[in-house]
């Protein structure tokens, strides 16, 4: 009898485990994709207050503005000379 009930409790044990183990596994999974995506998000953030200062200085400050022209776009003053450097 007592043989009967560890073979029995061996059985679910086994069964237990395998039922478990894989949404255990899965769920592991998951949580690391979430832990990664929440990095992402947290960047994204990051990037967009930036953008969002960015944006303010590009409406506000017409130096910021200038300065962005000559940088990016190589605007010149009129009369300037620019001179390229490698």
């Amino acid at each position: 009898m007592a043989r009967k009930k560890i073979i029995i409790i061996v059985i679910v044990i086994v069964l237990l485990t395998v039922v478990y183990f894989p949404g255990f596994s899965k769920l592991q999974e998951l949580k690391e994709i979430n832990r990664n995506l929440e990095g992402e998000i947290a960047g994204l953030k990051t990037e967009n207050e930036e953008l969002k200062t960015e944006i303010h200085s590009l409406e506000t400050d017409p130096t910021y503005v200038e300065s962005v022209a000559r940088e990016k776009f190589k605007k010149q003053k009129e009369g300037e000379i620019i001179y390229k450097t490698r």
